[in-house]
């Protein structure tokens, strides 16, 4: 059984998932350096519909439902890995990072009715695994990302504060990836442990003036284990930074100086763990199964205005064909997504309650 595909496709769908820490799209890119073979070329797309609806619950401004506020947004993934010789794997990695796509439906009485904010990313990681012993491996590389956005925020009830219209274009800025694996083959068992440097991009507001926009550090811890014939346990828990994730151009935090005392357009309240735990079947030569569940945990967190959630709990079943040159995986997600609620000037705005999304994905692998 070739455990290691396997894995790799469920979570590659799992983690196309739009619920993941704030604008989190994708996460660890390294995994692709454990396939087995000479050459091996992957490509994976999924697309997500979510539903994240809010509430007024502010009795200081008569704003009526928000709508869904959440777009529909595909992802995409490719990678190349070459085995060197005996020892070293060279891999090529390109992905979509982060992301966000939020509209608030115009014509509503919703507080930012007609609203909307966009983001844009591209990343490049070159990786190196150099495997030290037959058990023990080390690996790292450089990730070039991109990063680029527009807002544009409409207040129909207090326009001269919160109006606001801001597009940055593309930041080019590299980080770094480093990490160590223990593997015991013969039962299947690999733990990796990643830890991917902070990406810290360079905009500049309507008036000039400089602002940052941090993508933070994350670790992600992956396991794998053979539990029974052809079945496999695997699992991954993954920390990101995400307090420290701000957007503040400063013409916007002076703008709204006379009313908040200076807003962000957007930041993470709190750093966010992702689990996520599956099993692995193989049921022929040709076909296997997996099932996953997610979590993130709801910290009850009030969140901003382009966000609305807060936690979820994910389903997932993915089925793999597989021959002895390629597989492809098709797989398919259910979020919950957990309870969250907004600020605006002087109290909370919304509650957003009973939000979901399903992802589909499928991906495509090829050895030679």
């Amino acid at each position: 059984m070739k455990h290691y595909t396997l894995t790799a496709a469920v979570l590659t769908l799992a983690a196309g998932a739009a619920n993941a820490g704030e604008i989190e799209r994708s996460g660890d890119p390294t995994q692709i350096l454990f396939e087995k073979g000479k050459n091996y070329i992957e490509f994976s797309v999924a697309t997500v519909s979510p539903t994240v609806k809010g509430n007024n619950i502010s009795p200081a401004v008569p704003a009526g439902p928000t709508g869904n506020i959440a777009r529909d947004f595909q992802n995409y993934a490719f990678g190349y890995k070459y085995q060197l010789n005996d020892r070293v794997a060279l891999a090529f990695v390109v992905d979509e990072p982060v992301g966000a796509d939020v509209s608030y439906a115009p014509g509503r009485t919703a507080f930012f009715s007609g609203s909307n904010a966009t983001v844009d990313s591209f990343a490049v990681s070159g990786l190196v695994k150099y495997q030290a012993t037959d058990r023990v491996s080390v690996y790292g590389g450089l990730k070039l990302e991109s990063l680029k956005g527009n807002i544009s925020i409409n207040s129909p009830f207090i326009p001269a504060i919160f109006n606001y219209n801001l597009t940055v274009d593309n930041d080019y800025k590299l980080g770094y990836i480093a990490g160590a694996a223990y593997e015991i083959p013969d039962i299947a068992l690999r733990v990796a442990l990643t830890y991917e440097s902070k990406i810290e991009h360079d905009f500049r507001d309507n008036n000039g003036d400089k602002f940052d926009v941090e993508i933070p550090q994350a670790i992600t811890l992956n396991a794998q284990t053979g539990i029974a014939k052809d079945t496999l346990l695997f699992g991954s828990v993954r920390w990101r930074e995400w307090s420290q994730f701000e957007v503040t151009p400063l013409d916007f935090f002076n703008q709204t100086m006379p009313l908040t005392g200076g807003s962000s357009i957007a930041s993470g309240p709190s750093d966010i763990i992702t689990y996520t735990l599956g099993v692995g079947r193989r049921f022929s030569k040709n076909w296997s199964g997996a099932f996953v569940l997610g979590y993130e945990k709801d910290k009850g967190d009030v969140v901003g205005n382009l966000s609305g959630k807060d936690g979820f709990i994910s389903y997932g079943l993915a089925a793999t064909y597989e021959t002895e040159s390629w597989e492809v995986t098709a797989g398919v997600q259910y979020f919950d997504i957990g309870s969250a609620q907004t600020t605006g000037p002087g109290a909370n705005l919304s509650s957003f309650t009973g939000s979901d999304a399903i992802a589909f994905g499928m991906k495509f692998g090829f050895h030679f």
